[in-house]
């Protein structure tokens, strides 16, 4: 029955499926069975290695073992022993017997009489009723002209043939810290190796069933929430949901394999760098994060700033990141030091929620929430340069122009101006819009402003005649969930609701969109029509996911989710205050509410990246399993591209498989170019395909061994068609982005490697010095004695000639 059913527990029950094969079905779960049993909800189950039973614990301080399949001999069997919830339990290696954990520290080692194979298989319902129906009759002609009082015992064989269960042992751990509840448990079964974590962040190792400690080690302050351990029981893995924290560990050199940590709360704004490497983000717990999108791994931590960080960038270069904060200051890190090394500050007390840098990294600008000014700054000196005034509301975004010295700014007073950075920082133009200004964004040629506003719509500008030039009415492709606490519709609820952050396609094309929903938009900016929605999460742990609530916990008194049983009679019930964004996190069953906070595009265009309730998550671009032709003839099949590649005509192969544009066979002819040729065939390219074989490069580099060959492959490509492809650079920027990238990523890792390899190749040659002049040494030791030697024999001959 392995891999054919599973069991999930749910309240206190434990409910068996069917397990989904290989081929589609209308239906893929379909319920088998319903255990019940336990009086208190569930919380660990595990299953013997055969999969014949499986032992589910309770909060009602008890263990049920059930049978999966219908056994004469085990239908359920309850074990107690336990003071506490029970954390954990656990079957022996191919055996019944088990292990379980409370909360209180216990551990209690359980025997079974019975081993898997002494199972007995329930007889079918027919046998079954003629046995006991023959047992009647036997029964009957015995007791013919007896009188029987009392009820009828059971059979003696059926009870000594029962699975019965002895406790053999119970240990307890040593407690550590205040808070020293068991929180999470792990068991090995080859290795007899149990893992337990408490609430203080301390974690011990036990060798069972003798509950021998191997050692005991704390590596964290916070609780300690999940355990598991890998197939050979050489690495542990831990969980700390209280700081995001995953960890795992190696038990026998007692060292780290791994050590991540995301932010404690939510995040509020990400950017990437320009080569599409890296992502920093900023969160409400002040921290600066810088991940790599290849590995998906934070590499570096800032946490200087003391309050929340609302905005980050990178600037042109790539190695300084900007972040600003509500504690009143915008730093400046460096990526090669890994240090804050610049602190803006204004003159007088400010909460900074918007961020913006111009194209050359040396002016930076900050926009304040409750004095309604901006601040600029030179990047430098790291002196402020001026403070413009003029928006009467909090200034919600700033975005500066990537081709012309201007600088927008939107704000609550439903306004976008636009200053003049060669001009004293005069003001240009003022846009005046219906409703109050959320956030702003530049097309990549400078040419186009979006505007995303309060009442839901996206305006586009053409900022260098102060003219609107369309408008995206995007309320209604939100679709607002109803939260637990709304007394109004979702429908009703949406009214209110907007875009809270934009972002421009690499090309210009497209803009993504995003704010209080679980979707995000993509719209087409010249026909202003949504073109695909991405549901960034099915968690219905988060509140706002569904437009309708249950209507099974709805009453005549309300919502049972407005009853807090966290709370006693005598506390009163804290009413959140208008505005608020998170919620109060003491209650009980708090739910965070799902929301998009960033939205940014990849300078590569193969990618964009959101911050939301979920965590950071990066939509990519794979088109490897599609067929999408170019330009395709009836002659062009895959038969007529070999036998063209075999002919050596390889710009015409190289052209008829880019039409295809199947990746496997671009590779495979491309690859069948001798290296000696690729300059005559790069000469001979159009140049509409030339793009394309860049933006094949630019993705095998990603996979392909063959470095130096795509090397050779760019760098003619570049030099004999970069003058062509200057005229079209903003169409190409993409692809130039993505293949600099690839190669930057290649770059790194050779050059570590090399780095490595420098000293072991300076330690060889110091070696082999030492052993030549070893052997310079003892030549000429050798060759003296051997002079020596034949001086002496010279000299006896000498001797010997005198005396005759």
């Amino acid at each position: 029955m392995a891999s054919k059913k599973f069991v999930i527990t749910k309240d206190n029950v434990a409910l068996m499926y069917h397990a989904p094969g290989k081929k589609r079905e209308f239906n893929a779960f379909v319920l088998d069975k319903t255990y019940y049993g336990p009086y208190d909800e569930t919380t660990c189950i595990d299953w013997t290695d055969d999969s014949k039973c499986f032992a589910v614990g309770s909060k009602d301080m008890s263990t049920w073992v059930f049978g999966a399949e219908r056994w004469a001999n085990l239908i359920y069997y309850s074990l107690g022993g336990h003071k506490d919830v029970i954390v954990a339990c656990f079957f022996e290696e191919n055996s019944l017997d088990l292990y379980t954990v409370s909360q209180d520290g216990a551990l209690c080692v359980w025997q079974c009489d019975t081993e898997l194979d002494g199972l007995k298989p329930m007889p079918p319902k027919e046998d079954r009723k003629k046995n006991r129906i023959k047992e009647d009759e036997e029964f009957l002609e015995e007791s013919k002209g007896e009188e029987i009082h009392g009820k009828a015992h059971p059979n003696e064989q059926e009870i000594r043939e029962k699975v019965k269960y002895s406790r053999v042992a119970k240990y307890f751990f040593n407690k550590e810290g205040d808070f020293n509840n068991l929180t999470s448990a792990a068991y090995h079964k080859k290795t007899h190796l149990l893992v337990t974590g408490f609430a203080s962040g301390v974690f011990h190792l036990h060798e069972l069933p003798d509950f021998n400690l191997i050692h005991s080690l704390s590596i964290s302050d916070q609780r300690i929430a999940s355990i598991s351990i890998n197939c050979t029981g050489d690495w542990i893995a831990f969980g700390c949901s209280g700081l995001g924290q995953l960890l795992v560990w190696e038990w026998q050199s007692e060292s780290y394999v791994l050590k991540q940590q995301g932010h404690f709360n939510s995040m509020v704004s990400l950017a990437y760098s320009p080569d599409g490497q890296y992502i920093v983000t900023g969160g409400e717990d002040g921290k600066v994060k810088v991940w790599n999108t290849s590995s998906s791994f934070c590499f570096v931590t800032f946490t200087d700033h003391t309050s929340g960080v609302t905005a980050v960038t990178f600037t042109s270069s790539g190695y300084v990141i900007l972040s600003a904060s509500l504690d009143g200051t915008v730093r400046a890190f460096d990526l090669h030091r890994y240090r804050n090394f610049r602190t803006f500050t204004s003159p007088r007390p400010s909460q900074f929620s918007c961020l913006a840098v111009d194209s050359s990294g040396e002016i930076v600008s900050a926009g304040s929430q409750d004095s309604f000014e901006i601040y600029i700054w030179s990047m430098q000196s790291g002196r402020l340069l001026d403070v413009l005034a003029g928006h009467e509301g909090p200034i919600s975004s700033l975005a500066f122009n990537p081709v012309k010295c201007v600088l927008a700014s939107g704000s609550w007073d439903k306004t976008v101006k636009l200053w003049d950075m060669l001009d004293s920082w005069r003001t240009k133009e003022t846009l005046m819009l219906n409703s109050d200004v959320l956030v702003v964004a530049f097309r990549p040629d400078g040419k186009e402003l979006a505007v995303a506003s309060l009442n839901g719509q996206i305006t586009f500008w053409d900022h260098e005649n102060a003219v609107q030039v369309g408008s995206i009415e995007g309320r209604h492709d939100l679709q607002m969930g109803r939260k637990e606490l709304d007394k109004i519709t979702a429908k009703q609820s949406a009214k209110g609701k907007s875009f809270t952050t934009l972002c421009y396609s690499a090309d210009g094309q497209s803009i993504l969109a995003g704010g209080l929903s679980k979707f995000v938009c993509i719209y087409n900016v010249k026909e202003q029509i949504l073109m695909k929605k991405f549901e960034i999460s099915c968690n219905l742990s988060l509140d706002a996911m569904e437009e309708y609530l249950d209507r099974r916990k709805m009453t005549e008194f309300g919502s049972m989710a407005l009853i807090d049983e966290g709370a006693g009679d005598e506390d009163g019930v804290a009413i959140p205050l208008p505005g608020v964004k998170r919620g109060d996190m003491s209650y009980r069953r708090f739910k965070p509410e799902i929301r998009v906070t960033c939205l940014r595009f990849s300078p590569t265009g193969r990618s964009w990246a959101a911050t939301t309730t979920e965590g950071l998550l990066i939509y990519s671009l794979d088109s490897g399993m599609i067929f999408d032709p170019f330009e395709l003839d009836i002659d062009v099949t895959p038969s007529n591209i070999r036998k063209t590649l075999h002919q050596k005509e390889y710009a015409m192969a190289i052209i008829m498989a880019l039409k295809l544009n199947e990746k496997k066979l671009i590779q495979e002819v491309i690859e069948a170019v001798p290296s000696d040729e690729v300059e005559v065939v790069c000469s001979s390219l159009p140049d509409l395909y030339v793009e394309k074989v860049l933006e094949f490069l630019a993705s095998a580099f990603e996979i392909s061994c063959h470095l130096e060959f795509y090397l050779i492959w760019a760098h003619k490509l570049l030099m004999l068609h970069g003058q062509k492809l200057k005229t079209r650079s903003q169409k190409l920027l993409p692809v130039i982005q993505f293949l600099q990238k690839s190669i930057q990523r290649h770059f790194e890792d050779v050059s570590k490697l090399c780095e490595w390899n420098i000293y072991n190749i300076k330690y060889a040659l110091a070696i082999s010095q030492q052993r030549g002049m070893k052997r310079l040494a003892e030549t000429s030791v050798d060759e003296e004695e051997s002079e020596s030697d034949s001086d002496y024999l010279m000299q006896e001959g000498h001797k010997d000639s005198l005396s005759s």
